[in-house]
Protein backbone atom coordinates (compact mmCIF):
# COMPACT_ATOMS: atom_id res chain seq x y z
CA UNK A 1 0.00 0.00 0.00
CA UNK A 2 2.82 2.39 0.91
CA UNK A 3 4.60 1.61 -2.35
CA UNK A 4 1.45 2.36 -4.33
CA UNK A 5 0.95 5.60 -2.42
CA UNK A 6 4.51 6.71 -3.12
CA UNK A 7 4.16 5.73 -6.76
CA UNK A 8 0.92 7.67 -6.99
CA UNK A 9 2.56 10.76 -5.49
CA UNK A 10 5.47 10.54 -7.93
CA UNK A 11 3.12 10.18 -10.91
CA UNK A 12 0.98 13.06 -9.63
CA UNK A 13 3.98 15.35 -9.23
CA UNK A 14 5.25 14.41 -12.70
CA UNK A 15 1.85 15.14 -14.26
CA UNK A 16 1.59 18.46 -12.41
CA UNK A 17 5.10 19.39 -13.56
CA UNK A 18 4.24 18.64 -17.20
CA UNK A 19 0.96 20.58 -16.96
CA UNK A 20 2.75 23.60 -15.51
CA UNK A 21 5.60 23.69 -18.03
CA UNK A 22 3.19 23.07 -20.93
CA UNK A 23 0.56 25.68 -20.12
CA UNK A 24 2.03 28.19 -17.63
CA UNK A 25 2.39 31.57 -19.38
CA UNK A 26 5.34 32.62 -17.21
CA UNK A 27 7.55 29.94 -18.83
CA UNK A 28 7.60 32.00 -22.04
CA UNK A 29 10.88 33.69 -23.02
CA UNK A 30 11.19 37.29 -24.28
CA UNK A 31 12.53 37.90 -27.75
CA UNK A 32 16.06 39.21 -28.11
CA UNK A 33 16.81 41.58 -30.97
CA UNK A 34 20.35 41.44 -32.25
CA UNK A 35 22.80 44.22 -31.63
CA UNK A 36 22.34 45.67 -35.11
CA UNK A 37 18.54 45.26 -35.26
CA UNK A 38 17.97 48.95 -35.99
CA UNK A 39 20.51 48.96 -38.82
CA UNK A 40 19.02 45.78 -40.28
CA UNK A 41 15.51 47.24 -40.29
CA UNK A 42 16.74 50.09 -42.50
CA UNK A 43 18.97 47.96 -44.68
CA UNK A 44 18.11 47.91 -48.36
CA UNK A 45 17.87 44.54 -50.03
CA UNK A 46 20.83 44.20 -52.39
CA UNK A 47 20.01 43.64 -56.04
CA UNK A 48 20.70 39.99 -56.84
CA UNK A 49 23.23 39.15 -59.56
CA UNK A 50 21.68 38.57 -62.97
CA UNK A 51 23.01 35.00 -63.07
CA UNK A 52 21.21 33.96 -59.87
CA UNK A 53 17.99 32.01 -60.44
CA UNK A 54 15.26 31.28 -57.91
CA UNK A 55 14.53 27.55 -57.95
CA UNK A 56 12.67 25.09 -55.74
CA UNK A 57 12.55 21.37 -55.03
CA UNK A 58 10.88 19.15 -52.47
CA UNK A 59 12.21 17.43 -49.35
CA UNK A 60 9.81 14.92 -47.81
CA UNK A 61 6.91 16.68 -49.53
CA UNK A 62 7.88 20.19 -48.38
CA UNK A 63 8.95 22.91 -50.81
CA UNK A 64 12.56 24.03 -50.44
CA UNK A 65 13.59 27.48 -51.66
CA UNK A 66 17.02 27.76 -53.29
CA UNK A 67 19.26 29.93 -55.41
CA UNK A 68 21.02 28.41 -58.40
CA UNK A 69 24.16 30.02 -59.83
CA UNK A 70 25.34 28.80 -63.22
CA UNK A 71 28.65 29.80 -64.86
CA UNK A 72 28.78 31.40 -68.29
CA UNK A 73 30.38 28.44 -70.03
CA UNK A 74 27.82 25.65 -70.22
CA UNK A 75 29.26 23.96 -73.30
CA UNK A 76 29.67 20.90 -71.09
CA UNK A 77 28.10 19.81 -67.83
CA UNK A 78 29.67 21.60 -64.88
CA UNK A 79 30.48 20.53 -61.29
CA UNK A 80 28.23 21.85 -58.53
CA UNK A 81 28.73 22.99 -54.93
CA UNK A 82 25.76 22.37 -52.61
CA UNK A 83 25.59 24.95 -49.78
CA UNK A 84 23.55 25.04 -46.57
CA UNK A 85 23.83 27.40 -43.61
CA UNK A 86 24.83 26.86 -40.01
CA UNK A 87 22.67 26.93 -36.88
CA UNK A 88 19.49 28.91 -37.56
CA UNK A 89 20.99 30.56 -40.63
CA UNK A 90 19.45 31.21 -44.03
CA UNK A 91 20.89 31.36 -47.51
CA UNK A 92 20.85 35.17 -47.57
CA UNK A 93 23.48 35.26 -44.81
CA UNK A 94 26.92 35.34 -46.46
CA UNK A 95 26.41 32.37 -48.82
CA UNK A 96 26.17 34.52 -51.94
CA UNK A 97 29.69 35.86 -51.32
CA UNK A 98 31.00 32.31 -51.62
CA UNK A 99 28.65 31.35 -54.45
CA UNK A 100 29.74 34.23 -56.68
CA UNK A 101 33.39 33.29 -56.26
CA UNK A 102 32.71 29.64 -57.06
CA UNK A 103 30.52 30.51 -60.02
CA UNK A 104 33.18 32.82 -61.45
CA UNK A 105 35.63 29.92 -61.20
CA UNK A 106 33.38 27.84 -63.44
CA UNK A 107 31.26 25.90 -60.94
CA UNK A 108 27.53 25.77 -60.46
CA UNK A 109 26.27 26.51 -56.94
CA UNK A 110 23.01 25.54 -55.25
CA UNK A 111 22.36 27.38 -51.97
CA UNK A 112 19.16 26.55 -50.12
CA UNK A 113 17.10 27.26 -47.01
CA UNK A 114 16.28 24.35 -44.73
CA UNK A 115 12.67 23.42 -44.17
CA UNK A 116 11.05 25.68 -41.56
CA UNK A 117 13.59 28.46 -42.19
CA UNK A 118 13.95 31.44 -44.49
CA UNK A 119 11.81 31.30 -47.62
CA UNK A 120 11.37 27.52 -47.58
CA UNK A 121 8.05 26.07 -46.48
CA UNK A 122 7.46 24.07 -43.31
CA UNK A 123 5.49 24.55 -40.12
CA UNK A 124 6.16 25.38 -37.40
CA UNK A 125 8.64 28.04 -38.30
CA UNK A 126 12.18 27.91 -36.85
CA UNK A 127 12.04 24.14 -36.26
CA UNK A 128 15.55 22.70 -36.30
CA UNK A 129 16.13 18.93 -36.41
CA UNK A 130 19.47 17.65 -37.69
CA UNK A 131 17.82 14.68 -39.40
CA UNK A 132 15.51 17.04 -41.32
CA UNK A 133 18.41 19.20 -42.46
CA UNK A 134 20.40 16.20 -43.62
CA UNK A 135 17.40 15.12 -45.70
CA UNK A 136 17.21 18.65 -47.13
CA UNK A 137 20.83 18.37 -48.25
CA UNK A 138 20.09 15.01 -49.86
CA UNK A 139 17.10 16.50 -51.66
CA UNK A 140 19.30 19.37 -52.89
CA UNK A 141 21.85 16.88 -54.23
CA UNK A 142 19.12 14.92 -56.00
CA UNK A 143 17.78 18.11 -57.55
CA UNK A 144 21.25 19.18 -58.73
CA UNK A 145 21.93 15.77 -60.25
CA UNK A 146 18.74 16.10 -62.25
CA UNK A 147 19.74 19.40 -63.86
CA UNK A 148 20.96 19.08 -67.43
CA UNK A 149 23.66 21.71 -66.84
CA UNK A 150 25.28 19.85 -63.93
CA UNK A 151 27.65 16.88 -63.92
CA UNK A 152 25.91 14.48 -61.55
CA UNK A 153 29.21 12.80 -60.62
CA UNK A 154 30.91 16.05 -59.58
CA UNK A 155 28.94 17.24 -56.57
CA UNK A 156 30.68 18.77 -53.54
CA UNK A 157 28.81 19.20 -50.25
CA UNK A 158 29.72 22.42 -48.42
CA UNK A 159 28.78 23.22 -44.83
CA UNK A 160 29.79 25.72 -42.19
CA UNK A 161 29.65 25.82 -38.40
CA UNK A 162 26.71 23.62 -37.26
CA UNK A 163 26.32 22.21 -40.79
CA UNK A 164 30.06 21.64 -41.15
CA UNK A 165 29.72 17.95 -40.38
CA UNK A 166 26.67 17.35 -42.56
CA UNK A 167 28.69 16.67 -45.70
CA UNK A 168 30.67 13.97 -43.89
CA UNK A 169 27.50 12.14 -42.86
CA UNK A 170 26.02 12.43 -46.34
CA UNK A 171 29.20 11.34 -48.12
CA UNK A 172 29.51 8.33 -45.79
CA UNK A 173 26.24 7.05 -47.21
CA UNK A 174 26.35 8.47 -50.73
CA UNK A 175 29.47 7.24 -52.52
CA UNK A 176 28.71 9.40 -55.56
CA UNK A 177 29.58 12.59 -53.66
CA UNK A 178 32.84 13.91 -55.12
CA UNK A 179 34.03 15.98 -52.17
CA UNK A 180 33.20 17.62 -48.85
CA UNK A 181 34.10 21.03 -47.42
CA UNK A 182 33.67 21.46 -43.67
CA UNK A 183 34.29 25.07 -42.63
CA UNK A 184 34.77 25.81 -38.88
CA UNK A 185 32.76 22.64 -38.12
CA UNK A 186 31.72 21.19 -34.80
CA UNK A 187 33.57 17.86 -34.99
CA UNK A 188 34.90 17.50 -31.45
CA UNK A 189 31.90 16.36 -29.42
CA UNK A 190 33.72 16.26 -26.09
CA UNK A 191 35.26 19.71 -26.54
CA UNK A 192 31.87 21.21 -27.42
CA UNK A 193 30.22 19.67 -24.36
CA UNK A 194 32.97 20.96 -22.07
CA UNK A 195 32.76 24.41 -23.64
CA UNK A 196 28.98 24.65 -23.20
CA UNK A 197 29.08 23.44 -19.61
CA UNK A 198 31.85 25.87 -18.74
CA UNK A 199 30.19 28.87 -20.42
CA UNK A 200 26.58 28.19 -19.48
CA UNK A 201 26.75 26.19 -16.27
CA UNK A 202 24.60 23.27 -15.21
CA UNK A 203 21.79 25.59 -14.07
CA UNK A 204 21.31 27.06 -17.54
CA UNK A 205 21.51 23.62 -19.13
CA UNK A 206 18.70 22.39 -16.87
CA UNK A 207 16.58 25.45 -17.74
CA UNK A 208 17.10 24.71 -21.43
CA UNK A 209 15.92 21.17 -20.82
CA UNK A 210 12.70 22.49 -19.25
CA UNK A 211 12.07 24.76 -22.23
CA UNK A 212 12.70 21.84 -24.56
CA UNK A 213 10.16 19.74 -22.68
CA UNK A 214 7.60 22.55 -22.86
CA UNK A 215 7.95 22.81 -26.62
CA UNK A 216 7.83 19.05 -27.13
CA UNK A 217 4.71 18.67 -24.97
CA UNK A 218 2.96 21.52 -26.76
CA UNK A 219 3.81 19.93 -30.09
CA UNK A 220 2.31 16.60 -29.00
CA UNK A 221 -0.87 18.36 -27.94
CA UNK A 222 -1.14 20.31 -31.19
CA UNK A 223 -0.47 23.65 -29.50
CA UNK A 224 1.62 26.56 -30.74
CA UNK A 225 5.39 26.06 -30.54
CA UNK A 226 7.51 27.37 -27.70
CA UNK A 227 10.49 29.25 -29.08
CA UNK A 228 13.60 30.63 -27.45
CA UNK A 229 16.25 33.00 -28.86
CA UNK A 230 19.02 31.31 -30.82
CA UNK A 231 21.65 33.60 -29.36
CA UNK A 232 21.50 36.07 -26.52
CA UNK A 233 23.51 38.24 -24.24
CA UNK A 234 25.28 36.47 -21.37
CA UNK A 235 22.94 35.82 -18.47
CA UNK A 236 19.78 35.79 -20.58
CA UNK A 237 17.66 32.83 -21.64
CA UNK A 238 18.73 31.69 -25.10
CA UNK A 239 20.09 28.53 -26.65
CA UNK A 240 23.50 30.21 -26.78
CA UNK A 241 23.69 33.17 -24.36
CA UNK A 242 27.34 33.61 -25.24
CA UNK A 243 28.98 36.93 -26.09
CA UNK A 244 30.89 35.53 -29.09
CA UNK A 245 27.69 34.06 -30.55
CA UNK A 246 25.52 37.13 -29.92
CA UNK A 247 28.10 39.53 -31.32
CA UNK A 248 28.94 37.23 -34.23
CA UNK A 249 25.34 36.81 -35.34
CA UNK A 250 24.77 40.56 -34.90
CA UNK A 251 27.52 41.22 -37.43
CA UNK A 252 26.47 38.73 -40.11
CA UNK A 253 22.68 38.49 -39.77
CA UNK A 254 20.57 39.33 -42.79
CA UNK A 255 17.60 41.67 -42.79
CA UNK A 256 15.15 38.77 -42.51
CA UNK A 257 17.04 36.65 -39.98
CA UNK A 258 14.83 35.44 -37.11
CA UNK A 259 16.65 35.05 -33.80
CA UNK A 260 14.48 32.17 -32.58
CA UNK A 261 14.39 28.39 -32.58
CA UNK A 262 11.79 25.89 -31.40
CA UNK A 263 13.05 24.84 -27.97
CA UNK A 264 12.64 21.11 -28.66
CA UNK A 265 16.02 21.30 -30.42
CA UNK A 266 17.48 21.00 -26.91
CA UNK A 267 16.13 17.44 -26.72
CA UNK A 268 17.07 16.43 -30.25
CA UNK A 269 20.59 17.79 -30.80
CA UNK A 270 22.61 15.31 -28.73
CA UNK A 271 24.62 12.38 -30.01
CA UNK A 272 25.44 13.86 -33.43
CA UNK A 273 29.10 12.96 -34.00
CA UNK A 274 29.93 13.17 -37.72
CA UNK A 275 33.67 12.75 -37.12
CA UNK A 276 33.04 9.11 -36.31
CA UNK A 277 31.82 8.58 -39.88
CA UNK A 278 34.91 10.04 -41.54
CA UNK A 279 36.42 6.57 -41.87
CA UNK A 280 33.47 5.60 -44.09
CA UNK A 281 33.92 8.51 -46.51
CA UNK A 282 35.66 7.61 -49.77
CA UNK A 283 35.85 11.08 -51.36
CA UNK A 284 38.32 13.88 -50.51
CA UNK A 285 37.39 16.03 -47.50
CA UNK A 286 38.65 19.52 -46.65
CA UNK A 287 38.29 20.51 -42.99
CA UNK A 288 39.00 24.15 -42.13
CA UNK A 289 39.58 24.65 -38.41
CA UNK A 290 39.63 28.00 -36.62
CA UNK A 291 42.25 27.42 -33.92
CA UNK A 292 40.73 29.94 -31.48
CA UNK A 293 37.15 28.84 -32.08
CA UNK A 294 35.10 29.26 -28.87
CA UNK A 295 31.81 27.99 -30.32
CA UNK A 296 32.88 24.88 -32.22
CA UNK A 297 36.22 24.08 -30.58
CA UNK A 298 38.44 21.31 -31.89
CA UNK A 299 41.32 20.20 -29.69
CA UNK A 300 44.79 19.79 -31.31
CA UNK A 301 44.73 16.04 -30.65
CA UNK A 302 41.38 15.77 -32.43
CA UNK A 303 42.73 17.75 -35.37
CA UNK A 304 45.58 15.25 -35.65
CA UNK A 305 43.08 12.38 -35.71
CA UNK A 306 41.10 14.10 -38.45
CA UNK A 307 44.23 14.32 -40.61
CA UNK A 308 44.12 10.54 -41.03
CA UNK A 309 41.01 10.87 -43.19
CA UNK A 310 40.94 14.45 -44.47
CA UNK A 311 42.96 17.44 -45.58
CA UNK A 312 43.00 19.71 -42.52
CA UNK A 313 43.85 23.40 -42.67
CA UNK A 314 44.32 25.51 -39.55
CA UNK A 315 43.63 29.23 -39.27
CA UNK A 316 44.79 31.25 -36.20
CA UNK A 317 41.39 32.96 -35.81
CA UNK A 318 38.05 32.73 -33.99
CA UNK A 319 34.78 31.24 -35.21
CA UNK A 320 33.25 34.26 -36.96
CA UNK A 321 36.51 35.71 -38.28
CA UNK A 322 36.57 33.27 -41.17
CA UNK A 323 33.59 35.06 -42.72
CA UNK A 324 35.25 38.43 -43.26
CA UNK A 325 38.25 40.25 -44.69
CA UNK A 326 41.55 38.52 -45.36
CA UNK A 327 40.43 35.43 -43.45
CA UNK A 328 37.49 34.99 -45.80
CA UNK A 329 39.79 35.44 -48.80
CA UNK A 330 42.22 32.83 -47.47
CA UNK A 331 39.45 30.32 -46.72
CA UNK A 332 37.85 30.75 -50.14
CA UNK A 333 41.22 30.49 -51.88
CA UNK A 334 41.88 27.18 -50.11
CA UNK A 335 38.41 25.95 -51.04
CA UNK A 336 38.94 26.82 -54.71
CA UNK A 337 42.25 24.95 -54.68
CA UNK A 338 40.44 21.97 -53.21
CA UNK A 339 37.72 22.12 -55.87
CA UNK A 340 40.34 22.29 -58.60
CA UNK A 341 42.08 19.16 -57.31
CA UNK A 342 38.82 17.26 -56.83
CA UNK A 343 36.67 18.49 -59.71
CA UNK A 344 39.17 19.63 -62.29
Amino acid sequence: MVVLLVLGIIIGVAVLYLVIITFAPWVSVPKQPLGNAEDLSRKDVAKPPAFRADVAFEAKGTKISAWLYLPEDLSARVPCIIMGQGFGGTKDILLERYAVRYRNAGYAVLAFDYRHFGTSEGEPRQLMFISYQLDDYRAAIEYARGRKEIDSEKIVVWGTSASGGYGIVIAAGDKRVAGVVAQCPGLDHKASEQMLLKKLGIGHMLKLFVHGQRDMMRARLGLSPHRIPLVGKPGTMAFLPVAEAYEGYSKIASRHFVNEVCARVVLRSHGFEPAKQLKDVDCPVLIQICEYDKLAPIRPETAEQLKKYAEVKLYPIGHFEIYAGDNFEKAVSDQLEFYKSVLG
